[in-house]
């Protein structure tokens, strides 16, 4: 075994967290207040520019029943209904006409109580909030039904639906109190990767380091999608999301995750992973955009192109950094993605004055490793690295800039594959930020709603 602390940095652990918010705070285009007595279903004025939503309804009385969801053209619906009668929770599309019943639930519920409805590519929920403490429960899920009736990753199908919410009978209507919908925020956050300049600096404005996550869904690697956050410097725990980022490829929109974004001048360059429609069969890609500032803030669509690394087998997790007038490219190449994985990283430079299009050649890679991930470009004390982070061997290995092993970080090591991000303090101290293989709602929405927050602190 290689021996620890490569970096001359010992990190202990400071701070866990769970951030969690189906509505994803401060971009709700729909926030009303009490909405009395309701009779039929709502239809809002705004709707999602990706299938990645919320809609969240304070129940006062439910009436005959209660809703929430997304409303289509033509009477479409796809929403998630409860009745106090039945006590039933229902999953329910309607489409060209015909009603379909996607999953359905016996729930005891009290008023006042919450229903929520999110839709995280084609997975569509339905959850409740009982009020009494223990937060969002998932009662209804379904993805296969969804996406066998209707395609809302299709931009020009996804423009006709809108926010919705509601009661189901006029028999006796819902009594509702506030209202809010938009963009899906996330069960937990991983893969968290810091915003940085060109030349590896990170980016930082008022105390507030800027970095990349991935959102985790309500369900597996295609329910999660990509956002920027800023995090407090002197308060670790202090996360704000402050973008949403999606992209459109392929004539549809998607969570494409787990990647970096690079100020360069008045630009960036934004580089992800192609998880958003992954399948065993298509595998993983990198792909890349160039786009303004105003993409770290606000809601974003990216069309992006396929960026072309020196390996002939499946990438992911870019990390991009210009040294000595040469970009670097940390990645993952995975010559399977099937039962089991095998992937490891690997590190590709380009010419003096080129582009990071214009041609790689390949550095080298860790072959002897088959599940190690989240290569990090990182300079300490001068010295430029290349970290990641080994599930097998429950380490993270630190390479030089000839992909030669120099050893490990000397920090603690979780589960899952904790991506090992390092974030240099005014002070001369560091943290590490990474998260592990908690899941929230595991059992009913299974593999991929993992991301506690967890963060080491390194002393100067």
């Amino acid at each position: 075994m290689s021996a620890p602390g490569a970096l001359g940095l010992t990190f202990a652990p400071v701070a866990r967290y769970r951030p969690f918010a189906l509505l994803a705070p401060g971009f709700a285009p729909v926030d009303e207040p009490a909405q009395g007595p309701a009779d039929a279903l709502i239809r809002g004025d705004a709707g999602p520019v990706a299938p990645y939503a919320a809609v969240v309804v304070e129940v006062r009385d439910p009436g005959a029943g209660v809703c929430a969801g997304l409303s289509g053209p033509a009477d479409d619906q796809l929403v998630v209904t409860w009745s106090p009668g039945s006590r039933l929770a229902t999953l329910r599309l309607r489409r060209d006409g015909v009603s379909h019943t996607l999953a359905r639930r016996t729930v005891p519920l009290r008023a006042p109580f919450s229903l929520g409805f999110t839709l995280c590519e084609s997975t569509a929920t339905g959850l409740v909030d009982r009020l009494d403490g223990d937060g969002w429960r998932t009662v209804v899920t379904e993805r296969a039904g969804v996406a066998r009736f209707v395609d809302l990753r299709e931009a020009a199908t996804l423009a006709g639906w809108a926010y919705a919410w509601g009661g189901v009978s006029d028999r006796k209507p819902a009594h509702l109190g506030r209202v809010q919908a938009g963009p899906f925020g996330y069960v937990g956050l991983r893969d968290p990767h810091l915003v940085q300049h060109a030349d590896g600096r990170p980016y930082v404005r008022d105390g507030r380091a800027y970095l990349t996550c991935t959102c985790a869904g309500t369900g597996f690697f295609q329910a999660a999608h990509w956002g920027v956050f800023t995090l407090d410097l002197d308060d670790p725990t202090r996360l704000e999301q402050v973008a949403q980022l999606y992209s459109r490829r392929d004539g549809v929109l998607l969570g494409d995750h787990a990647g970096q974004v690079v100020v360069d001048g008045d630009r960036c360059l934004v580089g992800v992973s192609s998880w958003g429609d992954f399948s065993p069969a298509t595998g993983v890609h990198v792909r890349y955009a160039r786009t303004s500032l105003d993409v770290l803030g606000g809601v974003h669509v990216l069309d992006t192109a396929p960026l072309a690394l020196p390996t002939t087998v499946s990438a992911w997790d870019p990390s991009f950094t210009r040294i000595d007038d040469r970009w670097h490219v940390a990645f993952v190449e995975s010559p399977a993605q099937g039962d089991p994985f095998d992937f490891h990283p690997a590190l590709a430079v380009g010419e003096p004055g080129d582009t990071v299009t214009d041609g790689l050649r390949l550095v080298g890679a860790d072959t002897s490793l088959d599940r190690c991930e989240g290569p990090i470009l990182q300079q300490v004390d001068g010295v430029w690295s290349v970290l990641a982070s080994d599930g097998r061997a429950r380490e993270y290995p630190v390479y030089d800039l000839q992909m030669r092993r120099r050893g490990s970080l000397d920090a603690p090591y979780g589960t899952n594959i904790p991506h090992p991000q390092v974030v240099p303090l005014p002070d001369g101290a560091h943290l590490m930020v990474t998260f592990d293989g908690t899941e929230w709602a595991g059992r009913r929405l299974g593999y991929g709603t993992h991301g506690d927050v967890v963060v080491y602190r390194a002393e100067a």
